[in-house]
């Protein structure tokens, strides 16, 4: 099935100037309360430095920065949220007055999509809890409609259509309750490279046309934004072998969990992930850091507050499955204050332990629907444009990674796999954990607000243009294998989409670089990832994202580098309590890696 598209009508976009910044509201202004009990623990609103009914405190200011647009009124009305998820408990009391038709039971056809985990429910939440009603907290958009799917219990081909913007006969009606944010709180860890193949695997190009259409055509053009979280793996990942689930791990210098500071699973693996259509989130503590478990790389196109576990540090606080008998929050004793029947929430209705990119991504979405409701006649290239423009460099003092190896000849070399905050030439500032920075909403709803507008020229996709390489990638050395391609067309960036050949029998030593004709140098991917296993010897058709070039001129001449990492030191473990540890990439590759060729095409205008 193609589906054809043609250009937007009504594409509205901000100009490039810079904007005055507004006042920041006083501690003294915002209403913590505001008839919601749990608001003052929440602090991704307004981080006070509260707990979160956890054990620890968070750091004043590492929130959404909502103030402002709260104040105004502007809460995400007549924007549609949807939630792909376990599905939605759109009955419960601190969420139903949002919720409008069109949510599905992807199972038995009914419109109660049931959750039967309390995942997708607390996604909601977070979204779109209700203000003011005496009950619990609120959400980021407490205004905006909800609609739910459950389609994580239902994974079937014609379900990801119609949770994902189709009707049930694969159309897209444009009516003002259709969604124009999908929210995907989910996501895969592939254990081995994914090949990029519409001949192969035509779902592959069903699902970007999809994405494509409704993007672009959906509500008279305006077109609608997906929301991914880009996963939970930085330490370790879940994955199978011989049928056995195992725990996937790094291993290095006789140290189990070492991998010398870098991802052990990068971001930009996952197909969702790698889909230019999709805006990645990674996920951020309550001290505006990069939390322990989530997923990074050059696809992340903003971060946004997902907390810890809320127990030892603050998570979120929204909504859960009612009663002490469902979802997280059920009776007894726990580490969380809120939970187990407390005084604030007798009935279990709501948690203080949802985390995760899943809480990154509906809290990106909840800010999304403001900046809608802010201004309606926005595009969706519109908004990620607003975003890339207004969010905030966190944790900006990070210094990046720096991976020290042996190389060939024995000597200690050190390599900069992971830059710390870098300004393209563009004049956006770009890190690999949290892409443009955190989302702050007051200033891109100022934005949205009071900003001239004018539209983006038209969207274009190149065509993927290939460069023949056959440069033998050196092992444990920091030369590396270098390939330059000569790009004619004269395009400014929206993001750059590389799809790679390379023959190695050890991926994880592998580190990818992309250098711009600006000389803007993106890792698309870390070394030391924890890869199984390979695709006929290496990388075959396997592609990469990055959104570091946003803005940059496209003409010129690109260059793509290899780096060998490791001669055999470091390895990857699976372990499962029946089988044990299970050892993979333990041998050094015999031979060197050989870059056979690469491909690039540009998203931009």
């Amino acid at each position: 099935m193609k589906i054809k598209t043609k250009p937007s009508l009504l594409a509205a976009s901000v100009i490039l100037a810079c904007t005055p910044a507004i006042a920041k509201i006083t501690d003294s202004t915002f209403p913590l309360q505001n008839g919601d009990p749990l608001v003052a623990e929440q602090w991704h609103l307004k981080n006070i430095g509260q707990t979160g009914f956890s054990q620890s405190t968070g750091t004043s200011g590492n929130d959404l920065d909502i103030d402002f647009t709260h104040l105004m009124g502007i809460k995400g009305r007549g924007i549609t949220v949807s939630v792909i998820d376990s599905g939605v408990e759109i009955d419960h009391p601190d969420l139903r007055a949002n919720v409008v038709a069109g949510s599905l039971n992807l199972g038995d056809g009914s419109d109660y999509p049931q959750d039967n985990n309390g995942h997708g429910t607390s996604v909601a939440g977070l979204i779109a809890a209700t203000e003011a009603n005496g009950l619990g907290g609120r959400g980021v958009a407490p205004h905006a409609n909800i609609v739910g799917f459950n389609y994580l219990p239902n994974q079937t081909v014609g379900n990801w259509l119609v949770s994902h913007g189709l009707s049930e006969d694969f159309r897209q009606l444009d009516r003002f309750t259709d969604p124009r944010v999908f929210n995907q709180s989910y996501g895969s860890t592939p254990a081995t490279p994914v090949v990029h193949n519409y001949v192969l695997n035509p779902w592959q190009e069903l699902q970007d046309d999809v994405y494509r259409y409704i993007t672009e055509e959906s509500h008279w053009g305006r077109g609608s934004v997906y929301v991914k979280s880009a996963g939970n793996s930085f330490g370790t990942y879940n994955a199978y072998y011989q049928g056995v689930p195992i725990l996937v791990l790094p291993y290095e210098n006789n140290q189990f969990f070492n991998n010398q500071g870098l991802p052990f699973h990068n971001a930009n693996i996952a197909p969702d992930n790698n889909n230019h259509w999709n805006l990645v989130v990674s996920a951020l503590d309550a001290h505006g850091k990069l939390t322990s478990y989530s997923s990074v790389g050059s696809n992340v196109f903003v971060a946004a507050p997902g907390g810890e576990f809320g127990e030892a540090a603050p998570a979120m606080v929204t909504i859960d499955l009612q009663g002490c008998e469902a979802g997280s929050n059920v009776a007894g004793e726990h580490g969380n204050a809120l939970h187990g029947g407390s005084e604030l929430d007798p009935n279990c209705d709501y948690t203080g332990t949802m985390n995760g990119t899943s809480s990154a991504a509906p809290n990106t979405s909840g800010a999304i629907a403001n900046i809608m409701s802010a201004n309606h006649a926005l595009d969706a290239r519109s908004i990620r444009h607003i975003l890339a423009q207004t969010a905030r460099k966190t944790d900006e003092n990070h210094p990046g990674v720096d991976l020290t190896f042996e190389n060939a000849d024995g000597e200690l070399v050190t390599y900069n796999a992971i830059p710390s905050w870098q300004r393209n030439a563009a004049g956006y500032n770009f890190h690999q954990y949290y892409g443009f920075g955190a989302v702050d909403v007051d200033d891109a709803v100022y934005k949205a607000l009071f900003t001239p507008v004018t539209p983006l020229p038209e969207q274009v996709i190149t065509p993927w243009q290939t460069q023949i390489a056959d440069a033998e990638i050196p092992d444990a050395s920091l030369t590396g294998a270098t390939s330059t391609l000569a790009f004619e067309q004269d395009v400014t960036v929206e993001a750059v989409q590389v799809k790679l050949n390379i023959d190695h029998t050890r991926l994880r030593d592998l580190a990818i670089e992309l250098i711009s004709p600006s000389g803007t140098r993106s890792v698309l991917m870390s070394a030391r990832t924890g890869w199984l296993g390979t695709t006929e010897g290496g990388y075959t058709d396997t592609l990469m994202l990055s959104n570091h070039f946003y803005g940059e001129t496209a003409q010129g001449e690109w260059q793509l580098k290899v780096i060998d990492t490791d001669k055999g030191n470091s390895f990857t473990v699976g372990y499962n309590a029946s089988i044990g540890l299970v050892g993979f990439n333990r041998n050094n590759n015999a031979d060197n890696g050989v870059l056979k060729d690469w491909s690039l095409r540009v998203i931009g205008h």
